[in-house]
């Protein structure tokens, strides 16, 4: 399946997202080891209480990048996060903002740990060229550049500079 998305950070006006938020979850996910390397990056994730997925996604740069996407029992999945991912896992709120005219949906995510104080916020497109309104929250875009993946994040746990 292919993943069509934009990635900005996010700027300093917090409190304006904040009150456009329909819904927010806790997400803990980690990646295999060489998270990042060669061809793919192989991650499992726990979104809320109740949910969780087995993700393979391609390494290609830019907008557009196959994604697939399993359920697996939570239980697994905490299995997985401490015996395959161990170092390798990033923790965040999601916060889910709708985006203007579009009918679609901004997630942003606000990390933890490691990288308490950064967000970043995301959009899936339905095409490449697909036009959208630019909300004055947004920061610089990050689309493209491989040191903003969460799976090289979590393989460097340091916030890129």
């Amino acid at each position: 399946m292919l993943e069509i998305e934009r990635k900005f950070e996010v700027g300093s006006d917090q409190a304006t997202w904040r009150s456009q938020v329909v819904r927010s979850f806790p997400i803990v996910q980690g990646y295999f080891a060489d998270a990042g390397q060669g061809g793919a990056s192989v991650r499992v994730r726990i979104s809320g209480e109740d949910k969780a997925n087995l993700n393979i996604k391609s390494n290609d740069a830019g907008i557009c990048r196959l994604e697939y996407e399993y359920p697996i029992p939570v239980e697994d999945a905490r299995e997985m996060l401490r015996d395959f991912c161990r170092g390798r896992v990033i923790e965040k709120t999601r916060h889910v903002v709708a985006a203007a005219e579009t009918g679609l949906c901004w997630e942003i995510d606000e990390y933890h740990g490691a990288f308490a104080g950064h967000f970043t916020a995301e959009i899936e497109i339905p095409s490449a060229d697909f036009d959208f309104v630019r909300p004055e929250w947004l920061g610089v875009e990050r689309t493209g550049d491989p040191r903003f993946t969460n799976a090289a994040l979590a393989q460097s746990q340091r916030w890129p500079e």
